[in-house]
This record gives structure tokens, sequence and C-alpha cells, in this order.
């Protein structure tokens, strides 16, 4: 942690897992006709995807995603292109990546990558997203939303939270994002961007306490 990185209390880990639970859907998997890897700072989504590729899960896998602020400096090539390049590195063969290297969120993520399959002549009923771990019920809530006559199955890589912070190295960032990503899963449905989606009185009450308590630098204008 940096010097200029506020002290995590103990209550503020114990909200922050709460929030990191709420949002993974624990969906059990099943083979699907398609996998999307979404783009990301995190190269833990390409590794995972490969993993599931290689089990026989799905026969093709699209990574999507342009850069952002987050992963501009990381993968100067874009997401996608480093996703892509990494899988094939785990084993997946290049005949079986589609890539969609234009997308700069997660409505784009899913609305480019339906067009690159169709491009290809695939039209799925079932579709896996792989994502990082705390984006899995956004995603869900924005597929169900631009693609609503597809099953959406969701998942990342197997972590725990507190291993899940040491793989990425930057633990006021990661809450920044958890909370970022449930204002996102409460305040999206409201502009028409994803499915509206429970939040337990428990979540939100942890969220609002990391809000006071400033982990805000991802969060939007609402």
């Amino acid at each position: 942690m940096s010097d200029n990185q506020q002290t995590i209390t103990e209550g503020q880990w114990r909200e922050a897992k709460l929030i990191w639970d709420y949002h993974q859907m624990k969906h059990d998997l099943t083979p699907v006709n398609v996998a999307i890897g979404l783009g990301s700072h995190d190269l833990g989504v390409a590794a995972h995807a490969a993993e599931l590729y290689r089990s026989g899960l799905f026969p093709t896998l699209v990574f999507t995603g342009g850069n952002s602020p987050t992963t501009a400096r990381v993968f100067p090539r874009g997401e996608a292109v480093h996703f892509r390049e990494h899988a094939i590195e785990l084993g997946v063969p290049a005949e079986a990546i589609l890539l969609e290297p234009n997308a700069s969120n997660t409505g784009q993520n899913i609305t480019f990558s339906r067009e690159i399959l169709a491009a290809a002549g695939i039209y799925p009923a079932t579709v896996l997203l792989v994502s990082k771990p705390y984006m899995e019920r956004r995603s869900f809530a924005t597929a169900r939303k631009l693609w609503p006559d597809v099953e959406i199955l969701c998942t990342s890589e197997p972590l725990e939270f507190d291993d899940y912070l040491k793989s990425i190295g930057d633990e006021q960032l990661v809450l920044d994002m958890l909370v970022g990503d449930l204002q996102r899963v409460i305040e999206y449905p409201k502009l028409g961007f994803a499915i509206e989606q429970e939040v337990p009185e428990d979540v939100y009450a942890a969220y609002e306490s990391l809000i006071r308590a400033g982990f805000t630098s991802r969060l939007i204008a609402s």
C-alpha cells in the first residue's frame, strides 16, 4: 500500500467481503455455445477462460475490450489483444478465439461481442461470461438487458477475497472498484443499461459505509 492510501480497518474488510460475496453469482457451470472474456486490468480472466476452454466447456471464446485509464499502461495494445495472447500461451488454439478490440464499457462488451459472433455465423443460445470476480453480477445484469433471448451464466477465477487482493496488489483500488461496481448494479437499471438486481440490506449498508469512508474513486455521477 502506498503512502497516500488510507489504512483499511477490520470493519471495512468485513464490509468489503460482504460486497465481494454479493457480486459473485455462484452459477453452476454447464457446457455453453460460447464464452466471452470481458476485458479489464485482471489477466486472471484470460487464464480462467483458457482453463475452462481446455475442460471442454465451450468451443468458441470471444475476448472483448479496448482500453481504459486503468488498463492502458498495463495492456498498451488493448485488453482483448493481450487476453487473447495469454490464452494462446495457455493452450487455447488461435482459431477458437474471436477478437473484439473496441469495447470501452460492459454494454459495448456485450453488444460488440454479439456482432462479432454474428459476423462469424454464430448465434448462441447459451453464453458464459468470464469476468473479474466482482464484475459477475453487473455483467449478468447488463447481458440480460441487452441479450434477453440468451441464457447467461457467469464465472470468474475462483479466488478468496484475501487472495484476490494479494494478486492485484492494490487494496484500496480493489475496495474502490467493489463500491463502484455495486453503484452501477444499483443505478444502471434506472438508466436502461441493465436489469434490476435485489441488494440485501446488509450489503447496501456496507456500501454506504465504505462510501462515507472515502472509497469513492470509481463512483460515477448519479
